[in-house]
């Protein structure tokens, strides 16, 4: 019995993959990677920003109860501070209508009561990058109480 041999190479099995399919690969995986890392700094920036906006929330409302207490109620009275990280500044006025409901102050003139507007105004940052925050009320007092001057 005699073999042939055969002139033709035996086939090639699937051994690996190509360098351009390795590469293809590593491109994939690379903008995935830089899109799950921006989406995470992301993240951070918004997490950094909701917690400074809730602090300025929360050191807002804390000034606002202690005007009539701590700090006076009184037409015209402006002061200034820090607390914390955050610089605030208030104002107390009284209040005029904008023009909504006229009649609120005359009601509140009539029954004796005196409505004062109070801004609050709380900052937070370095500059040029500084934030700002506006809070305002309307705090009703006895005009009775009221010292005149």
């Amino acid at each position: 019995m005699i073999k042939r041999i055969s002139s033709k190479a035996p086939p090639r099995g699937n051994g690996g993959f190509t360098l351009l399919e390795l590469l293809l690969a590593f491109v994939v995986f690379a903008l995935s990677f830089a899109t799950v890392l921006e989406i995470l700094s992301g993240s951070m920036r918004n997490t950094v920003r909701a917690r400074h906006y809730s602090e300025a929330a929360l050191t807002a409302q804390s000034l606002m109860d202690q005007v009539g207490l701590e700090i006076p109620l009184e037409a015209g009275f402006a002061a200034n501070g820090e607390s914390g990280e955050y610089e605030w500044e208030i104002q107390v006025y009284e209040y005029s209508s904008t023009g909504e409901n006229p009649y609120s102050v005359e009601l509140s003139e009539l029954t004796g009561i005196l409505l004062l507007q109070v801004d609050l105004a709380i900052s937070w940052g370095e500059r040029p990058r500084e934030q700002t925050r506006y809070f305002s009320t309307v705090k009703a007092i006895l005009a009775s109480t009221v010292q005149q001057p």
